[in-house]
């Protein structure tokens, strides 16, 4: 995928470095966003590999925090402007009020095909 090994790997090497508290309790989060949002865009991808280091970006990210908190969506767009100015990102949530019936029945293990043998004569 182009540039999307060289990002990924930029990024996990980036991680291991220690850095400052707001950004060691981020970088984990951070760094999957990131990579996710490199597989989806290649250009996005290719402006990780040239750009910043994902230090560098940390302590942007760091920088937005306010009163001791940051939330994940904040801290992932501030990377994603950090390595592509102007960007963005768009999350979207829904309620699944059904959430435990339909785990519940994910876990039931499903009955296997039935076959009419009527159908064989």
């Amino acid at each position: 995928m182009g540039f999307y090994e060289d990002a990924k790997k930029k990024l996990d090497e980036g991680a291991k470095a220690s850095m400052d508290k707001y950004a060691n309790a981020m970088k984990a989060s951070v760094r999957d966003a990131l990579t996710e949002f490199c597989y989806q865009d290649e250009e996005f991808a290719q402006a990780v590999v040239q750009g910043g280091s994902f230090a560098d970006c940390m302590k942007a990210v760091a920088k937005c925090v306010k009163d001791n908190a940051l939330s994940d969506l904040e801290a992932w767009g501030a990377a994603v402007r950090f390595y592509f100015p102007g960007a963005g990102i768009r999350c979207e949530m829904r309620i699944n009020l059904c959430a435990d019936v339909e785990a519940e029945q994910a876990e039931t293990p499903k009955a296997g095909p039935v076959i009419d043998l009527s159908d064989f004569f």
